[in-house]
């Protein structure tokens, strides 16, 4: 998945080290990044010493891959010598994946700290700690941590047929599992029963968690679980979310070309029989 990135390690440990020539820039555009392409799905970052010119000061310390660091650009940066914007959707199937990764989760962070500049509840400039990720209002004391929402992936068995759906109104066409996020006061299993109940209609038993995905495109965090189909197998979609949903055979499920989600891998371990 888009998280597994080899033998690399990616540190959330929040320990800011000052910018130096090699310090690796993320600097975005909307869901843009900017690069260089350096060959079909491969590619690489600017590190500092491609944009000397722009005071350090612009520059915020965001994480470490290894000993590598990386540096959200406060505001976007120029393109030049070969650097351009490309979509984040880029990074699904680019190489190198710990790379890639970097972007991902680098976009999550950007958007938040860009959503909290001033304090929601007074307006006030907000502070940045210097002990962990965390912005906070020196006038009303109000603090504030990184945006992580909970949220389901469902595989629904009924026999030899697996439950896929195709988001309605998204830039994502290819068929999924059935998701929806978590409300407050209500256990992730909760969420599986009634996100399945509201998007087709019907009841699922013998739920068996399988993995979680950081999924930072959305600032989600995902749990998949795999259940069975309950009674009648009858689907009743709710086309505000889905614009099809249908039961498909084990055998004519997609290749997973990219190996990017959490939906595809679930739906080609069931493909291949596993769950």
């Amino acid at each position: 998945m888009i998280q597994d990135i080899g033998n690399h390690t990616y540190h959330v440990e929040y320990h800011p080290v000052p910018l130096a020539q090699d310090g690796i820039l993320l600097s975005y555009q909307g869901r843009k990044v900017l690069v260089r392409i350096t060959g079909e799905k491969e590619f690489t970052y600017p590190v500092y010493r491609d944009y000397a010119d722009v005071d350090t000061d612009q520059f915020r310390w965001l994480f470490a891959e290894d000993k590598a660091q990386f540096y959200l650009a406060k505001e976007a940066l120029p393109e030049r010598d070969g650097f351009a914007y490309v979509s984040i959707n880029f990074m699904r199937a680019a190489r190198p994946r710990y790379l890639a990764f970097a972007g991902i989760a680098g976009l999550s962070l950007h958007n938040w700290y860009s959503n909290h500049i001033f304090c929601g509840h007074c307006g006030r400039p907000m502070a940045h700690s210097e002990s962990e990720r965390m912005v906070h209002c020196d006038h009303c004391h109000t603090m504030i941590y990184p945006r992580i929402c909970p949220a389901v992936i469902v595989a629904v068995r009924h026999g030899d047929k697996l439950l896929v759906s195709k988001y309605a109104g998204r830039e994502y066409k290819n068929i999924a599992l059935l998701a929806g996020f978590a409300e407050v006061g209500e256990t992730i299993e909760e969420t599986v029963h009634r996100e399945v109940m509201e998007e087709v209609g019907i009841k699922v038993k013998n739920l068996q968690f399988y993995k979680s995905q950081p999924w930072c495109f959305t600032d989600t965090l995902l749990f998949g679980f795999f259940c069975d189909l309950d009674g009648d197998d009858t689907l009743k979609v709710d086309h505000g979310e889905l614009a099809t949903a249908s039961w498909i055979d084990r055998q004519d499920i997609p290749e997973d070309t990219e190996k990017a989600s959490l939906t595809m891998e679930m739906m080609t371990l069931f493909k291949q029989g596993v769950y």
